[in-house]
């Protein structure tokens, strides 16, 4: 892959990560204000610029190495928005609307990005070429994150809905995994497939549990933006 080729993967690429990456926290910290606990607010990270969330290491670099080392996956975070549970109206609630706010944006940006493919007409033809790149990465890096993220393993988002809905006796073992959960993630998003394949028979049990509702959310997605 040439420069040219580079910049052009990362021009299409950076805005759609840049903006799914920073404004799934943005949407934590809009919950958590809308709920009672102002400690987002107060650093300012109640906004929709993505310079107020982005972390340089999970925002910029390590997803701009896996761009240019042609990676078969996308990762990427950005500064996580401080909550505290003690301000929230109704914790445990709460605590699950907080959660659910961050897919719940994911999903909003992506069904921005497809129904703005109806406005590429209105622009010259090698625009509109470069434009649908940005849109259709979109939608999927949207989609992609929002569903990863409702996997109910801490410390993801659906990790805490599950703390939130389960009775104590299930919650509160699920709740002490998070000290763990990156390490489990790391475990079953990389080593267990890179294993399994070195053994001869791929095992990849975050794929197979994706696949079926990404599908289904981009296909809802695009008829309700009218695409489909």
């Amino acid at each position: 892959m040439d420069m040219d080729q580079i910049l052009y993967q990362i021009s299409i690429w950076l805005i759609p990560a840049l903006l799914a990456i920073t404004l799934h926290e943005a949407g934590h910290a809009f919950a958590a204000w809308k709920l009672g606990d102002s400690t987002a607010k107060s650093m300012g990270r109640v906004t929709l610029n993505p310079i107020k969330h982005i972390d340089p290491m999970g925002t910029l670099i390590i997803p701009g190495m896996l761009l240019f080392l042609k990676a078969p996956f996308l990762f990427g975070y950005a500064k996580p928005v401080p909550v505290n549970f003690r301000a929230l109206g109704n914790p445990r609630r709460d605590m699950v609307l907080v959660a659910l706010a961050g897919p719940a944006m994911n999903f909003l940006l992506a069904f921005l990005f497809a129904a703005s493919i109806h406005l590429l007409p209105l622009f010259p033809e090698d625009v509109a070429s470069w434009m649908l790149e940005n849109q259709r990465n979109g939608v999927i890096l949207n989609v992609v994150l929002g569903v990863f993220n409702l996997l109910p393993i801490p410390p993801l988002d659906g990790g805490r809905v599950a703390v939130g809905v389960l009775p104590n006796i299930l919650a509160v073992p699920l709740a002490r995994l998070e000290r763990f959960g990156f390490l489990i993630l790391i475990g079953l998003i990389i080593l267990l497939p890179m294993i399994s394949r070195q053994l001869g028979s791929e095992i990849d049990p975050i794929r197979w549990v994706m696949d079926g509702p990404i599908s289904f959310v981009v296909t809802t997605i695009a008829k309700l933006a009218g695409l489909a």
